[in-house]
């Protein structure tokens, strides 16, 4: 099929939960034949989705690590190649929103921990993985943004992410000679378990789906996407952002 993804193998950061978006994205590139080697700091929640992986017959490795840790990256690295041999894509979905506050009354430590979540984590694997990309005659990087604009209290967040878009296009520019496209999926509001036990909303239905947020990575990570590089995809459902 156009999209398959047979004989590659991804890294994926952010499989920790169950419900979240990390396991629907790992869910579907393992549907479409690649292997995974599938990243989270808790050792137990990786372990739990790896065996989920495995008992629908992918092939996966799970791997414990802090991706704001330049060694546990490395480290990260070093087991997808040694259990797989090669690398052909990344998507860096680690990170997420944990500081909601005015913006007052951010100290420098969280500034620094939503920031190095996101945006950190991003740099650290894409710029260890780059030359295993190229090695592989190119591949694709998919980082996550958000949709829609600024909103208030969450000054570190969304100045990380606008980092992300930055730091995928000035990859992009580098990575095209060795044929690395390099792109950002950028969600609105996700089914998630975790948002909706937070939220409790009555209707789901117009935010944006665990599995559609899938299908857009598969869709980057694929040879259908060989024309698009440097580009950030809204997925925001029906509500819009």
């Amino acid at each position: 099929m156009p999209g398959s993804l047979e004989g590659k193998v991804a890294i994926v950061t952010g499989v920790s939960h169950d419900g979240q978006v990390g396991q629907a994205v790992a869910q579907a590139l393992a549907a479409q034949g690649a292997s995974l080697a599938v990243c989270a700091r808790t050792k137990d929640n990786v372990e739990a989705r790896a065996a989920e992986l495995k008992s629908a017959g992918a092939k996966v490795i799970p791997v414990a690590a802090s991706l704001t840790d330049e060694a546990q990256v490395k480290g990260l690295v070093s087991e997808t190649l040694g259990a797989f041999g090669r690398i052909d894509i990344v998507v860096n979905l680690a990170g997420g929103l944990t500081i909601y506050k005015p913006s007052t009354e951010v100290s420098v430590e969280e500034w620094m921990r939503e920031v190095g979540n996101n945006v950190l984590s991003a740099f650290l694997l894409t710029r260890e993985a780059f030359p295993h990309l190229a090695k592989a005659g190119g591949g694709s990087v998919i980082n996550f943004a958000r949709a829609g604009n600024a909103q208030a209290n969450m000054l570190p967040y969304n100045v990380a992410k606008a980092g992300v878009v930055a730091l995928t296009r000035t990859f992009a520019l580098e990575g095209k000679d060795a044929h690395i496209r390099v792109n950002a999926v950028a969600p609105g509001l996700v089914d998630t378990a975790s948002n909706v036990a937070m939220m409790k909303p009555k209707d789901t239905s117009k935010w944006a789906q665990r599995g559609e947020i899938a299908d857009t990575v598969v869709f980057l990570a694929s040879p259908a996407s060989l024309g698009i590089t440097g580009q950030v995809l809204d997925v925001t459902g029906w509500g819009l952002a």
